[in-house]
């Protein structure tokens, strides 16, 4: 059997943050990943600055050899809507690939690897956890997304949390399809529906494009992305949506009631914490924070300060209370139109985190 001193299952942001800081102390880290890096992973990739502070390495180092798209402007508006613009002058985030950017996180954590490897079996035996029969250690960290095997060991069976729904596709354009994107390169576009419980997105990272749509409501989801699909193209905003391609994933939003993250000798980070962003669903900011902030509790052998810890960092969880679907669709469309509206309250809160 392989032992080490803490395990980790995931290797995305939250598992190689928190491996990073622990390897760095100088603990024996084993991260076991089912995929083989560098993957893709279903997500927009858009970082905020705050990412950048979290990140343990030169992001301008990084956009040397890697897509880094800055962002200065956006496109805002509902679906079927009016859209407005909103420019900040300078670049205030970047668009990344999920495949470039993780890679670079986990293969420079400082923690051994095992990738490939699907966790079929977590057990706890005399003190030590227990992987697949085959990885121990007495210290067991999730970090496999929202369907994470850990997060059983931790969350109650009945978990009511407000879980996000979202398809994407991201794609490199052809030389002659480049030339005719309408969507700029340094201004993403962000289409809400008219009840307000999700959003669609247009997102040109140099050559590549994003397109996806996110809900609460899992069981409308599909008929949202077509509605979605057929308002661009009346734009002319994209022409050469592919049928293939497309993916599906989900995450929990820090949203009501509170999720247990840790236990006996066991914490949950990033979207296995349920940790995303409630207005926004950003993710890759609080896995990096709460992958951290898991690490620290270890070394410190306070693993039941985690959950305050997180708290404090990320702050208050938002009420699961929201507008009535009538009131919202009545609103949206002439307030979404606003474009101070669209600055101050959707781009500098919601999504960029700016306070003021």
């Amino acid at each position: 059997m392989e032992r080490a001193d803490v395990l980790i299952v995931g290797g995305g942001p939250a598992g190689s943050a928190c491996a990073t800081v622990l390897a760095s102390a100088g603990r024996d880290v084993l991260i076991v990943d089912a995929a083989a890096f560098p993957r893709d992973k279903p997500c927009g990739g858009w970082i905020t600055p705050e990412v950048l502070e979290e990140i343990p390495f030169s992001f301008e180092s990084y956009a040397k050899d890697n897509v880094a798209q800055p962002i200065s402007r956006f496109r805002i508006g509902r679906i079927d809507g009016r859209a407005v613009e909103v420019d900040y002058g300078t670049p205030v985030s970047y668009g990344i690939r999920r495949t470039e950017f993780d890679a670079r996180l986990l293969h420079g954590s400082g923690a051994r690897r095992v990738e490939g490897e699907r966790v079929r079996t977590v057990e706890r035996r005399d003190g030590v956890w227990v992987l697949n029969g085959a990885f121990a250690a007495p210290v067991l960290v999730g970090a496999g997304g929202h369907f994470c095997p850990v997060a059983h060991q931790v969350s109650e069976p009945a978990d009511e949390r407000p879980v996000v729904v979202a398809r994407e596709i991201e794609f490199r354009l052809s030389e002659d399809d480049a030339s005719h994107c309408q969507i700029e390169r340094e201004r993403p576009e962000l289409y809400f529906c008219a009840d307000l419980r999700g959003y669609g997105w247009c997102f040109r990272k140099e050559d590549y494009v994003n397109i996806g749509l996110g809900r609460l409501d899992p069981a409308r989801l599909p008929a949202h992305l077509h509605a979605f699909l057929d308002f661009l193209k009346r734009e002319r905003r994209v022409d050469y949506v592919r049928g293939a391609g497309w993916r599906g994933h989900a995450y929990a939003l820090r949203h009501g009631r509170p999720r247990r993250v840790s236990g006996d000798a066991v914490v949950l980070v990033g979207d296995a914490a349920g940790l995303a962003a409630p207005a926004s669903g950003e993710g890759i900011l609080p896995a990096l924070i709460s992958g951290r902030l898991a690490a620290e509790a270890i070394l410190e052998a306070r693993p039941e300060d985690y959950a305050a810890r997180l708290d404090e960092r990320l702050g208050r969880r938002a009420s699961a209370r929201r507008i009535p679907d009538r009131i919202a669709r009545i609103l949206s469309a002439p307030l979404l139109a606003i474009p101070a509206f669209a600055r101050h309250l959707v781009l500098d809160r919601w999504f960029l985190h700016r306070s003021a």
